[in-house]
C-alpha cells in the first residue's frame, strides 16, 4: 500500500491527517523536528532534567514551534551511536542530549553537523567543536566540595568517597579534582569508595557494603556525589543521634537539604529522617534545568541568533547557614533565594531541589515534578 501515490496525493493525506490533530498542514510543517538523547536513567536527576526538557517544550511560548521525540540509549555509548544515527536520518533539526561519554559520540556529532543539525549536550559534555555545551563547571564543584570537607575535618580524617556513572565528563572531572584537593592532605585517607551511580539506592547498597568491614565510628566524614541522605539516614538507623552525624560533601537532593535545617525546625510534611537534623552539609548540584535551557537555547540556534558553543551555569552551592526554606514553591519565592522545599510540596527526598535559573522562567517546580511548564 502506498506504493504509486502521487505527490499532490500525499500532500492531500498528510494535511488530512494534520486536521485530524486540530491543526494545519503548514503549522505541523513550520514545527521544529527536535529529539531529546538520554543514556543512564536510573536515577531522581535524569528524569527530573527529562520533565523539565518535556515542559520546556510544552510551554505556551514554544509548543507551536517544537516537535520534540524522546529516546533513551541507557549507559551504552554506542547504542547512543546508533540512535543519533537515526535521529539525523529522521530529519532532525536538533538534537538535545546527555552525553554517555565526551568523546565516543564525537564522530557521530560532526556527521550530524555537517548535515545542519544542532547538536546541544547538557550537565555532560562532547569535545567535538561542533557541538554546544550547556553544564556547570564540574571541576569547581568536585574541588569546593573537597575543600569544605578537609576543612570541616582540619585537614584530618578518614573520608568515604562515593563518586557517579563511569565514564562521563562529569563523574571524571569532579572526582579528579576533588582527589587533588584531598591529595594535599596527607593525613586525610580515602578508606572507602565505590561507584553511586548518581543514585541513592545504589549509594546505600555501596555505603552497606563498605560498612560490613568497618564501622561509622571508624569514619570522620564523606564526600559523595550522590548519597549524603541516604548516608544521614543510615547513620540514624544505627543509633547515631542528629548531633553525631558525620559531616558530608555531597548532592543537592532536597532530602539532605531538609536534613540540613536546625534540628527541631517545624517543617510541613516532615519526618524522620526527612526531616531537619541540623546534619553538616555543603550541598551542590549540576541544575536539572540544564536540559531544558539547552532545549531553549537550540531553538534560537536553529532561527539564526547567535548562540554560545558553551553555556556555563552558575553552581549551585547551599550550606547549614544559607539553606532557605520554600513555602510555596513558587517561581517568585525561588527567584528570591529559597532552596529548599518542605516534604509537603516535595515528597521524593531524592529529588534535586537547585531547580531556578533567571534564564528559563518557563519552568518551575511542576515542571521538575510532573513535566508541567509555568503558566
Amino acid at each position: 500500500m502506498g506504493i504509486g501515490l502521487k505527490a499532490p496525493r500525499l500532500a492531500l493525506l498528510a494535511g488530512m491527517a494534520a486536521c485530524a490533530f486540530g491543526i494545519s498542514a503548514a503549522e505541523a510543517a513550520e514545527k521544529h523536528k527536535i529529539f531529546l538523547s538520554m543514556s543512564f536513567i536510573g536515577n531522581d536527576w535524569q528524569a527530573e532534567a527529562a520533565n523539565m526538557v518535556k515542559a520546556m517544550a510544552s510551554h505556551k511560548s514554544l509548543v507551536d514551534k517544537v516537535d520534540l521525540q524522546v529516546q533513551v540509549a541507557g549507559p551504552n555509548a554506542q547504542r547512543q551511536i546508533q540512535q543519533i544515527n537515526a535521529m539525523v536520518q529522521a530529519g532532525a533539526e536538533a538534537i538535545v542530549i546527555y552525553p554517555i561519554s565526551p568523546t565516543a559520540l564525537n564522530q557521530v556529532v560532526k556527521n550530524a553537523c555537517e548535515k545542519e543539525v544542532k547538536v546541544f549536550a547538557y550537565d555532560a559534555e562532547i569535545t567535538e567543536p561542533c557541538a554546544y555545551n550547556v553544564h556547570i563547571d564540574q571541576e569547581e564543584a568536585g574541588r569546593v566540595t573537597a575543600e569544605w570537607l578537609a576543612k570541616k575535618l582540619n585537614g584530618k580524617g578518614n573520608i568515604i568517597a562515593v563518586t557517579g556513572v563511569p565514564g562521563t565528563s562529569v563523574d571524571e572531572l569532579r572526582t579528579k579534582a576533588a582527589k587533588a584537593v584531598f591529595a594535599k592532605y596527607p593525613d586525610i585517607k580515602i578508606v572507602g569508595e565505590a561507584v553511586g551511580m548518581w543514585s541513592q539506592a545504589v549509594a546505600r547498597t555501596e555505603l552497606s557494603k563498605i560498612l560490613a568491614t568497618r564501622s561509622w565510628d571508624d569514619i570522620n566524614g564523606l564526600w559523595m556525589q550522590v548519597g549524603c541522605f541516604t548516608a544521614n539516614s543510615m547513620q540514624l538507623e544505627a543509633g547515631r543521634k542528629a548531633s553525631q552525624l558525620l559531616p558530608c560533601a555531597g548532592e543537592g537532593s532536597n532530602g539532605g537539604r531538609i536534613q540540613m535545617l536546625p534540628e527541631g525546625t517545624k517543617v510541613e510534611g516532615a519526618a524522620s529522617p526527612y526531616a531537619p537534623l541540623g546534619a553538616p552539609r555543603i550541598s551542590y548540584a549540576s541544575p536539572p534545568y540544564s536540559g531544558a535551557l539547552a532545549l531553549k537555547l537550540a531553538i534560537e540556534a536553529i532561527e539564526g541568533k547567535d548562540v554560545p558553543k558553551a553555556t556555563i551555569l552558575p553552581l549551585p552551592i547551599v550550606t547549614n547557614e544559607t539553606s532557605k526554606l520554600c513555602n510555596e514553591g513558587t517561581w517568585a519565592e525561588m527567584k528570591a533565594g529559597c532552596n529548599t522545599f518542605k516534604p509537603s510540596l516535595v515528597s521524593n527526598p531524592g529529588w534535586f531541589a537547585s531547580i531556578f535559573s533567571d534564564q528559563t522562567p518557563e519552568i518551575g517546580l511542576n515542571a521538575a515534578l510532573v513535566g508541567q511548564p509555568e503558566e
